[in-house]
């Protein structure tokens, strides 16, 4: 397989460390490669910095508008509603970026007498950057908040409404692609050429071949790539498991597709700008679409139930953006306004995130019809 990577002058300390590994260890697996790029506790891109708006890598969705968090909050409220409104609920978000996300949620959730009172906040983030940002976001909550490394913390003695937006995006996946004759895992290793790091494939079979959707196992052409996230499918398993034992309600928010299907999808992106893949390990950001057929089998089989798929422009115009944005277009002077209608149609619009991002919901065996994303 070519190298996709162009030859620099400039290697970072992530890289050394892959080097590293992949001289004492032999080549590495996406998922590997992705773990330590992203996630190392040294060199790891989540670890060490603050990338998320315009002085960042990336904009996500709450950093565009506030419209987004305010509408995510009054659906959690609602759902806590229907509940029956009981006196104690965990709010969780998973992935939290710079704490935005929550205190728009928190704000909103004002509206609904009691909501903030029976209501509690728990992040689930890794990053020690990151969390000193979300405490600063949230020093004024009107709730108690505390910080987990993994879901597995998460208090157990009530019920939860989660939201994870944009996080699963961000897991490590592993890539598998179709050769004459079989399938070989697609590996990290340096290039005995020009040393440069390269992609390669394992030169036997993989033991994930045996994750591939049978359908494209079968009939998938040569040069074809399956890409596989066994860690996202263990996190939706495990929330799902949490939603059928305490009860309440969840929602995905990410971009993807409904699969199975075939298709390379890592990127990299660095100063809003897309770049090589194995440019800069652990200064650039680094996703893969998200799957979310496999994403709701998962959770499905962990006893929660799931919504059908939906796109976050129809979802966010059902909990009513239009009618939020035009109002607070109204109370806006004329630049304002214009920036206002600008974000709307980015967190809407087919050629911005409305279509490409879908909303997942899940929900406790019990739990009422969730409000947007299945009928009452």
């Amino acid at each position: 397989m070519p190298n996709q990577t162009p030859v620099s002058a400039y290697m970072t300390p992530c890289e050394e460390h892959l080097r590293r590994r992949i001289l004492h260890e032999g080549p590495l697996t996406i998922a590997d490669f992705m773990g330590d790029a992203l996630g190392h506790p040294q060199f790891g891109y989540y670890i060490t910095r603050d990338p998320f708006g315009r002085a960042g890598d990336f904009t996500t969705a709450p950093e565009i508008s506030q419209m987004f968090g305010e509408l995510i909050g009054l659906w959690c409220a609602e759902v806590w509603q229907q509940m029956g409104a009981p006196d104690k609920l965990h709010l969780v978000e998973i992935g939290p970026g710079r704490g935005t996300l929550s205190a728009d949620m928190l704000r909103a959730g004002k509206r609904l007498p009691g909501f903030l009172k029976a209501s509690d906040l728990h992040l689930v983030e890794t990053s020690p950057v990151l969390r000193d940002v979300q405490a600063r976001s949230l020093e004024r909550a009107p709730v108690p908040v505390s910080w987990h490394n993994d879901i597995a913390t998460l208090p157990d003695d009530a019920s939860l409404i989660i939201v994870a937006n944009e996080f699963f995006d961000a897991l490590p996946i592993r890539q598998i692609q179709r050769v004459e004759g079989g399938w070989r895992e697609r590996l990290l290793a340096i290039n005995p050429n020009d040393h440069t790091l390269a992609l390669t494939l394992s030169p036997g079979p993989s033991v994930i071949e045996s994750l591939i959707d049978k359908n494209l196992h079968n009939r998938a052409k040569v040069g074809r790539v399956v890409e596989l996230a066994p860690l996202a499918w263990r996190i939706a398993g495990d929330l799902g498991k949490r939603l059928a034992i305490q009860g309440g309600a969840g929602l995905v928010i990410d971009y993807g597709y409904s699969g199975p299907a075939t298709g390379d999808t890592l990127q990299a992106v660095k100063a809003h700008k897309p770049c090589g893949v194995l440019e800069t390990p652990g200064d650039a950001d680094l996703t893969a679409h998200v799957d979310f057929t496999a994403l709701a089998h998962a959770a499905a089989q962990g006893g929660a139930r799931v919504s059908p798929l939906m796109t976050q422009g129809d979802f966010l115009r059902g909990l009513g953006i239009e009618i939020r944005a035009q109002n607070l277009m109204k109370a806006a002077a004329g630049p304002g306004a214009k920036q206002i209608e600008i974000a709307r149609d980015r967190l809407i619009g087919a050629d911005g995130m409305g279509t490409l991002f879908k909303v997942l919901g899940l929900a406790g065996p019990n739990t009422p019809p969730l409000p947007g994303l299945e009928p009452a």
